[in-house]
């Protein structure tokens, strides 16, 4: 199993396994309805046990703080950035930086894809441009009621 352990902090990036799924979700319920819609949730649990790819869990001092994954589109040519998610108590230092890198880099290493993107919210979407990502459109309401969809892509 491949993990990035960084021992000075004390974080491992591994993962999902289906035991991470109960601290997962409530890592979702954490930020509702600060950056998520109580809709969501569902949308969550579904894409963790059908529509996932890639996904990893960030550990700090062996406690699930963080996850979010990895799908790809048109013929593996795009990756896109999904549920990005991390406890409040732990936000703003870092750690959802670390494991967005940890996904980039897997993603600059497979030779087909040409495009990095994610689709995030209004209340997301600075903590993406400090990454690198540059806002291509904005749907209103597209999430839930006041949750706008900024899409943006990564500039390599």
């Amino acid at each position: 199993m491949s993990h990035e352990y960084n021992k000075r902090t004390m974080i491992i990036i591994r993962e999902y396994q289906q035991a991470d799924k109960n601290a997962v979700m409530d890592l979702i319920r954490q930020n509702t309805p600060e950056y998520f819609a109580p809709e969501e949730e569902a949308d969550l649990s579904s894409y963790l046990d059908s529509e996932r790819e890639l996904y990893y869990v960030l550990l700090f001092k062996n406690e699930l703080v963080g996850c979010g994954g990895i799908n790809f589109a048109g013929n593996k040519t795009i990756g896109k950035i999904s549920w990005d998610i991390v406890h409040p108590k732990y936000q703003g230092k870092s750690l959802g930086a670390q494991l967005l890198k940890h996904r980039i880099e897997i993603l600059k290493s497979i030779d087909s894809i040409q495009k990095i993107t994610v689709r995030t919210s209004q209340l997301a979407y600075k903590f993406y441009e400090k990454q690198g990502f540059t806002l291509k459109d904005i749907k209103k309401d597209y999430w839930a009621k006041g949750f706008d969809m900024y899409s943006m892509e990564y500039n390599s």
